[in-house]
């Protein structure tokens, strides 16, 4: 896979509240990923990238919300998230340090 490939795989961290307890339970990381995007490019991209040892990958298709508006119904776009499974002792850190 090509180095310009790779940084369109992975869009960026996906934080949140049930993110952050699979990272503490599971040693698991979620991604916003390519919606083209496969397993194994996830797999290669995270490895490549961060430099860690990636045991498996799971992906999951979000469908858009659809909303109400002032001018009728609106619909949020699909996206697709990943969850990578680090090997024991691997681990990504993103919060920033000041």
């Amino acid at each position: 896979m090509n180095q310009e490939r790779l940084f369109k795989v992975l869009l960026g961290p996906h934080i949140t509240e049930k993110a952050a307890m699979s990272a503490g339970a599971a040693t698991q990381v979620v991604f916003k990923v390519a919606t083209d995007a496969s397993k194994l490019e996830v797999k290669k991209a995270v490895e490549q990238l961060f430099e860690v040892k990636v045991e498996g990958v799971r992906v999951v298709n979000v469908k858009g919300k659809t909303r109400r508006t002032r001018t009728g119904l609106g619909q949020r776009s699909d996206w697709k998230k990943a969850y990578v499974r680090l090997a024991e002792g691997q681990d990504i850190d993103f919060s920033v340090a000041e």
